[in-house]
């Protein structure tokens, strides 16, 4: 009785750089499903928190970067595009879904009258204020277990990942444009 070739299928490594051909990358493929599972629960999250205050995750993630960069004058679309990693577009159409919802303002920006500078209003503000009991217990709940250097390395981390995460979408972009020029 001969044994099927599919029983004895190991993974081959996955990435080569972080893994000695030797070894498995299984540690790597750890890691990937680790940070799956964590995005996947920080949007559950997003979401909740915008339920929370009648908006959907994504304008919930918004409001929270306006709150963060707004300062006395406000802040404009691309800087808060730039720092939730999205489109001006993208920013531009949830910024007018939530100022007719009444939780943002937009004004023109007086340095530059070709842009706008996006605010919230005291309605937004009330909003965010009376959730953040429960955005910090839920966030001591995520990230309680860190220490102070543990964080900072996952801090650095990140932000290492978010550059390699862009070459590696601009990659895919041109590999699929590759494959439609081909058909």
């Amino acid at each position: 009785m001969q044994k099927s070739k599919s029983a004895d299928y190991r993974l081959p490594a996955t990435i080569t750089a972080l893994v000695d051909n030797k070894k498995s990358d299984r540690q790597f493929r750890r890691l990937v499903q680790n940070l799956l599972t964590l995005a996947r629960r920080l949007e559950l999250a997003r979401d909740y928190f915008g339920r929370r205050i009648d908006v959907s995750g994504p304008q919930y993630g918004l409001l929270m970067t306006v709150a963060q960069f707004q300062g006395a004058t406000g802040v404009s679309v691309g800087s808060v595009a730039q720092a939730m990693h999205v489109s001006s577009s993208f920013v531009t159409a949830e910024t007018g879904k939530l100022s007719d919802a009444g939780l943002l303002r937009k004004q023109t920006n007086p340095f530059d009258r070709r842009g706008a500078l996006i605010k919230l209003t005291s309605l937004g503000r009330t909003k965010i204020d009376g959730l953040l009991a429960e955005i910090r217990a839920v966030n001591d709940l995520f990230f309680g277990l860190l220490t102070d250097h543990s964080f900072a390395a996952l801090c650095a981390s990140a932000e290492t990942l978010v550059g390699g995460s862009r070459e590696a979408m601009q990659h895919i972009a041109r590999m699929e444009e590759m494959s439609d020029n081909l058909l």
